[in-house]
């Protein structure tokens, strides 16, 4: 019996969560062998170094050091070079029968592309959604089509991956990973979440992540002042923040989130890094997911909370009852804190549904994985839609 070794990618905290039941079922799998590869974030001191996070679960095949000291625009563009070169040295060593990414961050455009070059199919997860204001739409679109299987967290989603002209047969709706590990782990009581992170809930609570827009210029600092400024009129309310991203400008809403909490002691918490766990626990006891993370919609519905989505960073994404659309400005924002803490808006959630399907993406995943013929995969035809 051949053994198809299958190399999983991952970059960020996030990512890993997604991905890590996934990586569960490859691993427990005979037919499967397990790699990965960590790179971006994950082997960053500035972003927590959650590389041993993975290293807990699982063993590392390779680590690919890509980030530089800086987030700007040349810097990324940077990372990403080293990161393709690193990418190409790290599969002619691993050799993976097939690449399995999520998602649409520059990180896994250069490991995509790498793969492209070296001959190597690529399975890519979320594929087909749209971020409207960010470039992880161009990103993920590219990568789209230089994969050859394609797992989406909604039919519609999975419409837009083929009017990419990718094969109907190659696209499957498996839904959100994220719900997966809703179902899958065992999260904290309030008591041991409060002690997990040496802070006591409030009356109220809400939790914070906010990513830099990536196609508007020097807005970040403004945006996120703009939020904090709405924050601070609330009462009775505690704040979680979790950190930004190595995008663009991320390290200049970190420095505030820090600064913030330096001053507001009382009542704000920061973190580089919640892990999957402690993040997915938060969302059981907060009123809701504030500023504009994809987690606000892929998982925050599943708790039954709402989420105030700020700017146009989610702009296109499926978004359930549960969401409050924000312009990025303080009397929007408390506008919207207003109609999440309305009557109205706190008895519809009790029946929200998330879209994002029913939790078990990963059993579906692998049995594609297993079973498609990867002999002629790399020869791809553009389907054209019948108008």
């Amino acid at each position: 019996m051949n053994i198809r070794k299958v190399c999983i990618v991952t970059g960020t905290r996030a990512e890993y969560g997604l991905l890590y039941w996934l990586m569960k079922e490859i691993e427990a799998d005979n037919e499967l062998e397990l790699q990965i590869i960590a790179t971006g974030m994950h082997l960053s001191p500035e972003f927590g170094l959650t590389y041993k996070e993975i290293e807990k679960d699982f063993k590392i095949d390779k680590k690919i050091e890509m980030l530089l000291s800086s987030d700007t625009s040349v810097g990324v563009s940077k990372s990403m070079g080293l990161a393709q070169i690193s990418f190409a040295e790290a599969y002619e060593d691993l050799k993976p029968d097939i690449l399995v990414v999520l998602g649409d961050r520059y990180e896994i455009f250069s490991a995509v592309s790498s793969a492209m070059i070296a001959r190597i199919p690529v399975a890519h997860l979320h594929g087909g959604e749209t971020t409207e204001g960010a470039f992880d739409e161009s990103i993920r679109h590219s990568i789209t089509k230089m994969s050859h299987l394609h797992f989406t967290a909604t039919d519609e989603y999975k419409n837009r991956v083929i009017q990419l002209g990718e094969q109907p047969q190659r696209v499957f709706n498996v839904g959100g990973m994220g719900i997966e590990n809703i179902k899958r782990l065992t999260l904290l009581t309030r008591e041991k979440f409060e002690a997990s992170i040496d802070f006591k809930l409030n009356k109220k609570n809400i939790l914070v992540t906010f990513h830099p827009v990536t196609l508007e210029n020097s807005t970040a600092k403004e945006q996120f002042q703009e939020l904090l400024d709405a924050i601070d009129e609330l009462e009775e309310t505690n704040i979680i923040f979790t950190k930004a991203n190595s995008d663009t400008d991320g390290r200049m809403i970190n420095q505030i989130i820090d600064e913030y909490v330096a001053k507001n002691t009382h009542k704000s918490v920061g973190f580089t890094s919640l892990g999957q766990l402690r993040y997915l626990s938060a969302l059981q006891f907060v009123d809701a997911m504030v500023g504009n993370s994809s987690s606000g919609l892929a998982e925050a519905p599943s708790f039954k909370i709402g989420t105030i989505n700020i700017g146009d960073r989610q702009k296109g994404r499926i978004k359930a009852k549960s969401v409050i659309g924000s312009l990025p400005n303080k009397e929007n924002i408390k506008e919207a804190f207003k109609e999440l803490y309305s009557l109205e808006f706190q008895n519809i959630l009790s029946n929200i549904q998330n879209p994002y399907g029913d939790g078990c993406a990963s059993q579906k995943i692998i049995e594609e994985i297993k079973k498609v013929d990867l002999t002629d995969i790399l020869k791809k035809s553009f389907y054209d839609l019948k108008v």
